[in-house]
């Protein structure tokens, strides 16, 4: 039997929409029970996959963050085009920093980054991420291990170029994010083994917003929307949402 894998989604249901963003090397099952969760809230949510993500990871070393950022554009666009002309946008990992240029070039309500970096660590270390990736995904299309091998090591020789303009890409973010003035919630797991969970801080005390909150979730890792506290996260995330100026 075929493993089927995760696909973007499309709840909808109120007039309120919520963009939700997946981090690098993940998919929109990374926001998919918080999705679930807000639909039956009212909350329209969308979460689509960035080019090279969810597929195969040959696929994923030849994209960039360039080309991320147009599949952010292109589904807060899909959101309008739908009707929804009210939009927050809430993003785990990369998604938070997606999350945060969404707010610097789009009318949106407020913005909720989860354990987002502002940050990055060496590409090498990043590109261990992504072998660990194609493994799991060869793992789950349940290939012998001596193919996985022959074929981590091809990934390996090719590397990920893009790496470098990733790292850019969030320096770049940091270097702007005064220029945000929308409410925001900045979540943060204490026990982030991914990223320097002092990013936490500097979201939230280098953004404008007049309205902002932030809060550490002691019990959680890195993918807090899938850890052990994702039940309370669910639920302030909503409080958060409830609180905003929406005009229905």
């Amino acid at each position: 039997m075929k493993k089927s894998l995760s696909q973007p989604f499309f709840f909808q249901s109120g007039p309120r929409a919520v963009l939700l963003l997946h981090g690098f090397t993940g998919s929109s099952a990374d926001v998919r029970m918080l999705g679930r969760f807000l639909e039956k809230k009212g909350y329209t949510t969308l979460a689509p996959h960035y080019k090279g993500h969810g597929v195969e990871p040959e696929e994923l070393i030849t994209t960039g963050p360039a080309d991320w950022w147009q599949d952010v554009v292109t589904a807060y666009q899909q959101l309008r085009d739908a009707g929804y002309e009210e939009i927050a946008v809430a993003g785990l990992s990369l998604g938070g920093v997606m999350a945060l240029n969404v707010a610097l070039t789009h009318p949106i309500k407020g913005i909720v980054t989860m354990c987002a970096p502002m940050t990055m660590r060496t590409t090498d270390i990043m590109f261990e991420g992504v072998l660990k990736y194609a493994k799991d995904y060869k793992k789950f299309q349940g290939k012998l291990d001596s193919q996985i091998d022959e074929e981590i090591l091809l990934i390996m020789e090719q590397s990920m170029p893009s790496l470098q303009e990733l790292r850019e890409f969030i320096a770049r973010t940091r270097q702007e994010i005064d220029m945000i003035y929308a409410p925001i919630f900045v979540v943060q797991a204490t026990n982030d083994e991914v990223i320097d969970p002092e990013s936490a801080n500097i979201i939230y005390n280098q953004t404008e917003s007049l309205e902002k909150h932030i809060k550490w979730y002691e019990n959680s890792k890195h993918v807090i929307t899938l850890d052990q506290e994702k039940d309370q996260l669910h639920e302030d995330i909503y409080h958060f949402l409830e609180s905003l100026n929406w005009a229905q």
